[in-house]
């Protein structure tokens, strides 16, 4: 089964707001949150195109798939625990949009990281740095390709870069 790299491979290219050369793209930075209900997995992607241009790409991992988000589905790929996982675009998922939209309005930020090291739970420093900015959002939009965004609502902050992610 595929991993999200290659997954993303093939999707990139059918997305009408995808400008890049089809090929894998780079993982630059990653971050995640946690789903309040602790059902599907929330993870925002910072990844580098074959032209170096960056993209940010939301995703959800959900076990079972989403009713009615056909047009949102990046693919499946297996986990070494969970089994099948159903991949989404997360600007479609309802979950992602709540889990935005809460971070943004207390101004919060992504999960801790933790990994098992000898038998003990250790906390990773993240490569993805995300802030809300404790405003009230509004219609939520996810910004794909990073550049110069002026606004309010989720910055994210990684080596060589930041940008606001989410205009709300």
């Amino acid at each position: 089964m595929p991993g999200k790299l290659e997954l993303l491979a093939g999707w990139l290219p059918s997305r009408d707001w995808y400008t890049g050369p089809a090929g894998e793209p780079e993982r630059v930075a990653a971050a995640r949150f946690d789903d309040p209900a602790g059902e599907v997995g929330v993870e925002t992607l910072i990844v580098r195109a074959g032209d170096g241009t960056l993209w940010h790409v939301p995703l959800t991992y959900r076990g079972a798939p989403l009713a009615g988000a056909e047009q949102w589905l990046v693919g499946t790929t297996e986990h070494s625990v969970l089994g099948t996982r159903w991949v989404y675009d997360a600007a479609g998922d309802p979950v992602y949009l709540a889990v935005a939209a809460e971070v943004i309005r207390t101004g919060g930020h992504e999960a801790a990281e933790e990994v098992e090291t000898d038998g003990e739970l250790v906390r990773r420093e993240p490569s993805l740095r995300l802030r809300g900015s404790g405003t009230e959002p509004g219609e939520l939009t996810v910004i794909r390709a990073i550049g110069e965004t002026a606004g309010t609502g989720l910055a994210g902050t990684w080596d060589g870069g930041s940008a606001l992610l989410v205009d709300g």
